[in-house]
């Protein structure tokens, strides 16, 4: 009798797997947002799930329209081609939303790999409207919970899937000489490069 039930019981389960598994459905593609500069047009994929406070963040800029017109202003020229660029509202106080909490790269589990998407910041918490990428592997802006300061890093919450050839054009663009403060000197772009239309890419 016991046996029975057993063989039952289990024969619901396996019948019911496949069932759970068609209410879920296939994952949700993640979104994708493209930016239309002066030099080409970067695609990039937001990660909504992992770093959902960050990546909605951006989208909210995109949505309303405040990154048309802001520019990519910095490009940070490592060695061997490595670096990053810099762009968006760079503190106007008209288009720059208020900040949002910092999401960490060991909570996400995300780095800044060649084409991530990341967010500047002073303090923790104070990332808004700017957005940096990379162009090489750049993991030491990821929080490192053993180093000295704040150790939070830079939030990572998107990749560039299309237009990395664009990235690395921005980086090798020309920069001021002087203008620039601190570590900035001598990285902001000259002229810029301006980010003309920014649009939800549908699939």
């Amino acid at each position: 009798m016991h046996r029975r039930l057993l063989l039952a019981l289990l024969s619901c389960l396996v019948l019911a797997a496949p069932m759970v598994r068609a209410q879920e459905g296939p994952p949700q593609p993640l979104p994708r947002v493209a930016l239309q500069t002066s030099l080409g047009t970067i695609v990039i994929e937001l990660e909504t799930v992992r770093a959902p406070i960050t990546a909605a963040n951006f989208l909210a800029y995109v949505d309303q329209g405040r990154l048309e017109g802001t520019t990519f202003y910095r490009a940070m020229q490592g060695y061997g081609g490595s670096g990053l660029i810099q762009g968006g509202t760079n503190q106007d106080r008209e288009r720059t939303l208020p900040p949002i909490p910092h999401e960490p790269t060991t909570q996400t589990g995300l780095s800044h790999v060649e084409g991530a998407v990341s967010m500047p910041r002073f303090e923790p918490g104070t990332a808004a409207g700017d957005f940096t990428i990379m162009v090489g592997n750049m993991t030491y802006l990821d929080a490192r919970p053993a180093a000295d300061g704040d150790n939070l890093g830079y939030a990572v919450f998107g990749r560039v899937v299309q237009g990395m050839e664009v990235v690395r054009a921005i980086l090798a663009a020309p920069v001021s000489a002087t203008e620039g403060e601190g570590v900035m000197l001598g990285q902001m772009l000259e002229p810029r490069i301006v980010i003309e239309r920014v649009w939800r890419v549908e699939d």
